[in-house]
């Protein structure tokens, strides 16, 4: 075979080992396609390679290891990195290549670095290395702030996943030097200690500086003077200086320009998000050594060190938390340092980050309710649309679920956005009907609060886990529910104690006398109060104790406090503390506690239940036209202006008519949601035929309106429609 020179092309389609010999024509081409022959396409690489094939880049500098990262072929890199092994230098730098998809480059280097121990050291030391340069990049002001702050965590990101396919896993047990890198496997860590060192440095500096200025006798400054906290360093350690000239220099240069002097305010933003940026990347880190759901030590102490820096930073820029402080999600005792913070943000950007971390992981959002198969469609009966939707659910996978909901009615055809809003719709009101004995209706008639005396139905408790799960779900989808609960109840959700307020929602008459007690002086009225209270107990009165002793203790002026929160806490917890704990671990199955609690209660409702209210001019204002309609064709406008007439049940059947769903969610109708994503209220024309009834495609927001002759025909149609077609589907 001497003589014969040998080169490697790729096609986009199919991978193309081309073997050309001075003698032929044409090349002699083996193609491996590589969907469906990777192992054939690893090796005829490898067979070529060993004759002499050349490593060359086609006509528009494409190499043959770009496309095999491009593809997320690992075999075929292996194979390509034994032969000339710069590529692995040249793979590694391919993470700071935000063209390259993610996911693709993290399958190459998990068979790369899982082919020997020292290939798995190598790569990570390679990564941290990597990781490292970026993070001095990203403390220079010079460098592009996303742009930099994107590569490093995209690295860091890839890092941690590599390191958790090591020998060894935070998950079962063994030394992951939790407190620092003392194990052999975490020394691939060393290289980003020099990292930490500056961000350590930098977050002392800053807290003495401001030390500093909270002894100064001025009660206020300038932004000159602020900014000043950060150009101070020299002065304070020069070591320190010498090791972040870039940041220091170009905030003093910054400082010395109009633009600088007039607004301190921008130095420091643009120097927390920075260091913000980094704090998030030594999170994630810290978090890859630690088993699932516990938070390294080293961080709780980091933040705790830090703690009046990290929320002047916040308090400066809230942004920062939900671009980079999501550890305030997973460790409550950090999130508590921070919830007041966080709850001044706005409602909107509050929701955002939720479904951020909540969605975190799942498939695009046009993958949603797209089942995997038949049996991952929940087969559900009208009839008994209750315990038919317990029983499938409960035999369902709650990753399944997360991933996706299919619904179809037993009998009927239709599937889509639509049958599932309206699933959840009814079975809304299914969660609350009388017969199952679950929840009890408040004083002011709309609202629910567990029944105390539920028991009466053997599966109550299993009735309310499957109750939670469908709120768990129905929040996690972004779909609505038609049920509003008490106040004191969304309260339990979240986990907020109860106040004596909250008893009104169910004796409006004791919360009174409550209210009565705490505002007028007992001592000397004979009330013969004591730490017990009589509760009716299926139709027979017994004496409860609020506490141990109870029956033997007076209520007095002093502890008359005390007095009203048991008596809050028997009523309106602890009589159905039962429920509560079943509601929630259904509930807590699809969301966290920590998320929700980003929330208060009046906001959870809204999550929930949407705007009880249909504005008519919000829904006007939002509607889309197609097929001939628009907004002045007579027949739209007699359309509205039967809307207008309607009454508030017969908007809400309209709207569950064309949209599945009798709720406007949060933020008006704007946010309707569709099939694949946000999709408006739209209305198509439809040639008119005598008696022709409006019809809907809810999947698509979608009301299909024929042409009628006049508005009295057309308000007739339509209310035939919704009070006679609001229930079953069929294939469109």
């Amino acid at each position: 075979m001497e003589g014969q020179s040998f080169f490697m092309t790729w096609c986009s389609m199919c991978l193309m080992w081309t073997w050309r010999t001075p003698w032929a024509r044409q090349p002699y081409m083996w193609p491996a396609r590589t969907d469906t022959r990777l192992h054939g396409q690893r090796d005829t690489a490898q067979i070529l390679l060993l004759r002499g094939a050349k490593y060359l880049p086609d006509k528009n500098g494409v190499t043959p290891l770009d496309l095999c990262v491009q593809g997320g072929y690992g075999e075929t890199c292996e194979i390509l990195i034994q032969h000339h092994s710069r590529l692995f230098q040249t793979l590694i730098q391919m993470t700071q290549d935000d063209d390259i998809k993610e996911n693709m480059l993290r399958q190459v280097l998990e068979h790369v670095s899982q082919q020997s121990d020292s290939s798995y050291q190598m790569m990570l030391t390679s990564l941290a290395e990597v990781a490292t340069t970026n993070g001095h990049k990203l403390l220079s002001l010079s460098s592009n702030f996303e742009v930099q702050t994107k590569s490093l965590l995209r690295i860091i990101r890839i890092f941690c996943h590599v390191f958790c396919l090591g020998p060894s896993s935070p998950n079962n047990g063994k030394d992951m030097g939790y407190n620092g890198n003392k194990t052999p496997r975490n020394q691939v860590f060393k290289p980003l200690e020099l990292l930490w060192h500056s961000l350590e440095e930098w977050l002392v500096l800053i807290s003495t500086e401001m030390d500093k200025e909270s002894t100064d006798a001025t009660t206020s400054s300038s932004g000159n003077d602020i900014a000043s906290l950060f150009l101070k360093n020299q002065e304070v350690d020069p070591s320190v200086a010498s090791e972040n000239p870039p940041l220091l220099l170009e905030a003093k240069s910054m400082m010395k320009t109009p633009e600088g002097c007039a607004d301190g305010q921008d130095v420091i933003s643009m120097i927390a998000n920075r260091l913000s940026a980094v704090i998030q990347a030594f999170y994630m880190c810290c978090s890859c050594q630690m088993p699932h759901g516990m938070t390294s030590p080293r961080f709780i102490e980091f933040v705790c060190k830090h703690d009046e820096v990290l929320k002047c930073f916040v308090t400066r820029n809230p942004t920062i938390i939900f671009n980079h402080f999501h550890f305030l999600l997973e460790c409550p005792e950090l999130m508590s340092r921070f919830m007041h913070i966080i709850k001044g943000q706005p409602f909107k950007d509050r929701c955002e980050w939720f479904y951020e971390h909540l969605l975190a992981g799942q498939l695009d959002s046009d993958m949603v309710h797209r089942p995997v198969n038949e049996n991952d469609i929940l087969l559900v009966h009208r009839d008994s649309l209750f315990r038919s939707s317990c029983e499938v659910v409960s035999k369902s996978s709650n990753k399944k679920l997360k991933q996706g909901i299919a619904v179809r009615f037993h009998g009927e055809e239709g599937m889509g956005q639509g049958v599932v809003r309206e699933w959840f719709d009814i079975l809304s009101n299914e969660i609350i009907n009388p017969d199952y004995a679950l929840f009890t209706q408040s004083a002011d008639g709309t609202t629910f609060q567990p029944n105390s005396n539920s028991s009466v139905n053997p599966d109550h408790l299993n009735y309310f886990g499957f109750a939670g799960q469908i709120l768990g779900l129905a929040l996690y989808h972004r779909q609505l529910v038609n049920i509003y609960f008490t106040r004191s109840f969304y309260k339990h959700i979240l986990g907020i104690p109860v106040s004596y307020q909250d008893v009104s929602s169910i004796d409006p008459e004791y919360a009174k006398n409550l209210q009565w007690i705490l505002d007028n002086d007992i001592s000397d009225l004979g009330l013969e109060l004591t730490f017990s209270v009589e509760t009716d107990v299926f139709g027979t009165m017994e004496e409860v104790p609020l506490k141990p002793g109870g029956t033997a203790i007076q209520v007095t002026q002093d502890n008359k406090a005390e007095y009203v929160q048991l008596v809050t806490e028997l009523r309106m917890t602890r009589a159905i503390q039962p429920q509560i704990n079943a509601f929630l671990q259904g509930f807590h199955t699809f969301i966290l506690p920590s998320l929700i609690q980003l929330f208060d209660e009046y906001e959870l409702e809204l999550l929930l239940s949407g705007m009880p209210e249909i504005d008519v001019m919000d829904w006007k204002k939002n509607t889309e036209y197609t097929s001939g309609y628009d907004l002045q064709e007579p027949v739209i406008q007699w359309f509205w202006e039967v809307v207008e007439n309607l009454t508030q049940e017969e908007r809400v059947l309209l709207l569950q008519f064309v949209t599945g769903s009798s709720r406007v969610p949060h933020g008006g109708f704007a946010f309707l949601m569709g099939g694949s994503g946000l999709q408006k209220f739209t209305i198509a024309a439809v040639p008119y035929t005598s008696n022709l009834l409006p019809t809907s495609s809810t999947c698509i927001n979608m009301l299909k309106l024929p042409e009628y002759p006049s508005k009295d025909v057309l308000r007739d149609r339509l209310l035939v429609a919704l009070h006679c077609g609001s229930y079953g589907y069929t294939m469109a």
